[in-house]
């Protein structure tokens, strides 16, 4: 027999109120992103206040965009899918609003004190202690609310979203934890526990890391719910989904250390960074792949379904800087690469074209079902959305290739005396014209989040949130 449990049986509050902020931060994250590459055009736009300096503005950026935009993305779509697909209310619905209301705390805690100058200075994890172990407070409660649903949950089988979804909390948990490690000496300066190349290596494990569990595994977990849902096919082979995930989280955790070649860092340790970072491409692709397929018999529907359409070209920006990554890890290429806006060009295919892209098109499929609406208020926005987030990433992508290799091989161009051919400057003014395109491209990409903004806007303000209750409703087979 079936039994219709309660009407109001998924917490949907919660998913609706990270779902919005996402958005919010998505918009404040990029359009920080374009001033501070505006900077770098227009030297002025600094206006000689030691807060608004580029350095000072571009941590603030990056702290938004993966861990208030990405963060949040995350949140929403954990919290939906580990629902849906244990067919269970999330264990406590105080937790999770404490992990909403603990995470925004951060988020502000980050835009306060980072332009103020209060940093640890290591790179995605520069927010000082007191807001460190907040941050750290937050996550374990994640960890608490999302596996303790699991363990309630109504299916015997945990689908591979919640796997991904799972291993990037335990070891993000893990990574900031160990690596903000620290002596405070007062309220907001504190120094490393660790030091010279140790602190450097563990700094490049959690900031290699950040970007293989934060911006990857959880995001992994997003496509192998939203892709197979949006393109209303089973995702096209379940046992490569589980090598996938094996493969992926034992390969990932070694490569930070090609963030340090030709540094301090002993050169067996380099060595052992490069070759888990060759190697990590075949899971990555494999993934990629999984995706891909899982749009067989099912093409067709690219030409009139934009959400699918922002999935799929997440994944084709997933494969592409997945190959990138690796290549860029071998230690020839990174001679050539390192310290150059080949780098940024890199992070940004994956940051723009395979995480933003991912979890628009995850947004997109989700708040018309959280907000009790057959779709969303207007499918040609989410086209024009879908071509200037596709426009701005290439333009972003492209310009920061060609400055990136004109860099590499203008500062190791040297005479037949042995004297450099060129000075810094002269390399800083051939990327003038690429720093436009850049700035450009990044226009182009919030641009489209406003669009986004103002479609989420009409959607959510002719929504039903009772009826997306409603429609929650878990039917459980079996005998009573």
């Amino acid at each position: 027999m079936s039994t219709a449990i309660s009407p109001t049986a998924y917490n949907y509050k919660v998913v609706r109120q990270f779902a919005i902020m996402t958005v919010v931060w998505g918009i404040l994250g990029m359009g920080l992103g374009v001033f501070i590459a505006s900077q770098l055009v227009w030297p002025q736009l600094n206006l000689d206040l030691p807060w608004t300096t580029f350095g000072r503005l571009r941590p603030l950026h990056t702290n938004l965009v993966i861990f208030a935009f990405g963060g949040c993305a995350l949140f929403a779509t954990s919290y939906y899918v580990v629902q849906r697909t244990c067919q269970t209310r999330l264990i406590s619905d105080s937790l999770a609003a404490f992990t909403f209301w603990g995470w925004q705390a951060v988020i502000v805690g980050a835009l306060i004190t980072l332009p103020m100058g209060y940093t640890t200075t290591k790179e995605y994890a520069e927010l000082e202690w007191p807001i460190a172990i907040l941050l750290a407070i937050v996550w374990v409660t994640y960890g608490l609310v999302f596996f303790g649903t699991i363990v309630k949950r109504k299916t015997k089988h945990i689908y591979v979203g919640n796997w991904f979804y799972g291993a990037f909390i335990v070891v993000t948990a893990m990574l900031h934890i160990v690596n903000h490690m620290s002596l405070p000496v007062s309220l907001f300066k504190s120094y490393s526990l660790y030091s010279g190349a140790t602190d450097a290596m563990i700094q490049w494990w959690y900031g290699h890391n950040a970007v293989g569990f934060f911006l990857t595994t959880g995001f992994l977990g997003m496509m192998y719910y939203f892709v197979p849902k949006q393109a209303e096919r089973p995702i096209y082979s379940y046992r490569l989904s589980i090598v996938h995930f094996w493969a992926l989280i034992t390969l990932y955790i070694w490569a930070g250390p090609h963030h340090l070649h030709y540094t301090a860092l002993p050169d067996w340790a380099q060595s052992l960074g490069m070759a888990m970072s060759i190697i990590l491409l075949a899971p990555s692709w494999g993934g990629m792949i999984n995706g891909m397929m899982t749009l067989s018999g099912a093409w067709h529907k690219l030409r009139t379904d934009p959400i699918l359409r922002f999935l799929v070209v997440s994944l084709a920006f997933y494969g592409m800087s997945t190959f990138e990554g690796p290549m860029m890890a071998i230690k020839t290429v990174n001679s050539l690469s390192h310290y150059t806006d080949w780098t940024i060009g890199h992070v940004h295919a994956g940051a723009l074209g395979w995480v933003a892209m991912i979890s628009i098109g995850a947004l997109y499929h989700m708040i018309p079902k959280i907000y009790g609406r057959a779709q969303m208020h207007s499918i040609g926005l989410i086209n024009a959305h879908f071509w200037l987030a596709t426009i701005g990433t290439v333009l972003y992508i492209a310009s920061m290739w060609v400055n990136g290799i004109t860099q590499g091989l203008m500062w190791r161009a040297i005479n037949d005396d042995g004297t450099l051919t060129y000075s810094f400057v002269e390399a800083l003014v051939a990327s003038h014209p690429g720093y436009i395109v850049r700035a450009l491209g990044g226009a182009f990409f919030a641009s489209g989040m406003l669009l986004m903004a103002y479609n989420v806007y009409r959607t959510v303000r002719a929504s039903q949130p009772a009826e997306a209750e409603a429609a929650a409703q878990i039917v459980v087979v079996g005998a009573h």
